[in-house]
């Protein structure tokens, strides 16, 4: 993450700053409490505020949940979208000491920036890739019995004793050594010492409380714990954690649930919320009663209609099953404090947005659209693309100016 731009760059955006930011204050872009990253806010389509604090705050309020258990940190997919330098640097302060990414990739760009802290990968070693593990100082998760004889015969032939995760499946039947392989294993890796430093496997329906697989997945995995005792295991993700006590084990490991995502649908979000994105308004237009709006002419007006046109699409990571059709409503901006119903087809690159209901002159070019923040949560949008939380952030763009707050 860059950090603040040089004075001059900073007093010429300010005005521009604050005018797409109605919640804040210019002396706070000034004084440095703030950090810019992608084009101006001035140039760009979307304004992309993360608040580090907020994120901070929601490991430790997991980590206070789990006590005496660990509670790590997945930033994977670059942080959840959010930044994986920034997100990493934020949670090492807060005090979190391991980490998860997928691939090798992730891991460089995080170990440059929390050289001392335990990092894993999860997507374990692919062919030919162990010296990178050592020349990083990574760990791998180990989830085949042919990725763990490579890795052997690396550490073997090379000394290394950096450490490595196995991977058990228990139900997710994605990733992971069979149970009866784990067993058979067992008796080998303590006899061995394989520098095997953590145990683990993946819930498959955390998020949905009641489903039988997870008190399958628990007691299974508890039965593979007893053959590695004395070797920390790990079980729980962001919505595991809230399944109690008996998923904990010695570590956790949540990822969504840090960026706001509720790991607990259908009840309240316990997480606090971390990103806010603003679209630009560049035009606005009035429509006549019969006009259709966008891409496929799939959305008509049913009266005179004000649109505002904003410059974020789904090329922005803005899904375009949000679109707005005669049949089905679609997303919902908030637009002088109120929310008002997305037009048409979202595009590449714009959106319009129905103002009809606000006071005359509201939604004009130079103001901006709230697209996620405040009470269109990105659960809420989410929903209403028919996907979940995690692909929102996931997909969000590298276009917007992203303003990192609490840094």
């Amino acid at each position: 993450m860059d950090g603040p731009r040089p004075g001059g760059y900073e007093l010429a955006m300010a005005d521009s700053e604050t005018a797409l930011q109605p919640d804040l204050p210019s002396d706070e872009v000034l004084n440095g409490r703030n950090k810019f990253s992608g084009p101006p806010a001035a140039e760009a389509g979307g304004i992309l505020t993360i608040d580090l604090a907020a994120l901070a705050a929601n490991w430790r309020m997991l980590a206070s949940k789990v006590t005496p258990s660990e509670c790590a940190a997945v930033v994977k997919a670059n942080g959840y979208g959010c930044g994986i330098e920034p997100v990493a640097r934020a949670l090492a302060h807060a005090g979190c000491k391991t980490f998860f990414v997928a691939d090798l990739s992730e891991a460089r760009r995080l170990r440059a920036v929390v050289p001392d802290h335990a990092v894993y990968v999860l997507n374990g070693v692919q062919p030919n890739t162990s010296p990178a593990y050592a020349e990083l100082k990574v760990r791998p998760v180990i989830g085949s019995l042919v990725e763990l004889a490579e890795w052997n015969g690396f550490c073997a032939s090379n000394g290394w004793r950096g450490g490595a995760a196995l991977h058990v499946d228990t139900g997710m039947n994605r990733l992971g050594l069979a149970p009866e392989e784990a067993a058979a294993l067992a008796p080998r890796i303590r006899a061995e010492n394989h520098d095997i430093t953590l145990l683990m496997s993946h819930l498959a329906c955390a998020e949905l409380e009641a489903h039988p697989l997870n008190d399958k997945q628990i007691k299974l995995f508890r039965e593979v714990r007893v053959l590695y005792r004395g070797i920390p295991s790990s079980l729980a993700n962001s919505s595991g954690i809230f399944l109690g006590g008996t998923a904990h084990c010695d570590l956790v490991r949540p990822g969504a649930a840090l960026y706001g995502v509720n790991p607990t649908p259908g009840h309240k979000n316990p997480m606090q919320p971390v990103v806010q994105l603003q679209a630009r308004i560049v035009h606005a237009r009035t429509v006549a009663r019969g006009d259709s709006v966008g891409y496929d002419a799939t959305w008509t007006a049913r009266r005179t209609t004000r649109l505002a046109i904003a410059t974020v699409g789904y090329a922005d990571g803005f899904p375009r099953a949000l679109s707005a059709t005669d049949t089905r409503p679609g997303a919902e901006a908030i637009i002088a404090g109120t929310r008002c119903p997305v037009a048409g087809r979202i595009s590449m690159d714009l959106l319009a947005i129905d103002v009809t209901d606000l006071p005359d002159g509201a939604g004009r070019r130079g103001e901006v659209a709230t697209l996620i923040g405040g009470p269109l949560d990105i659960d809420t949008v989410a929903a209403a693309a028919g996907t979940i939380g995690y692909e929102v952030l996931t997909s969000l763009g590298q276009r917007y100016h992203r303003v990192y707050r609490g840094c």
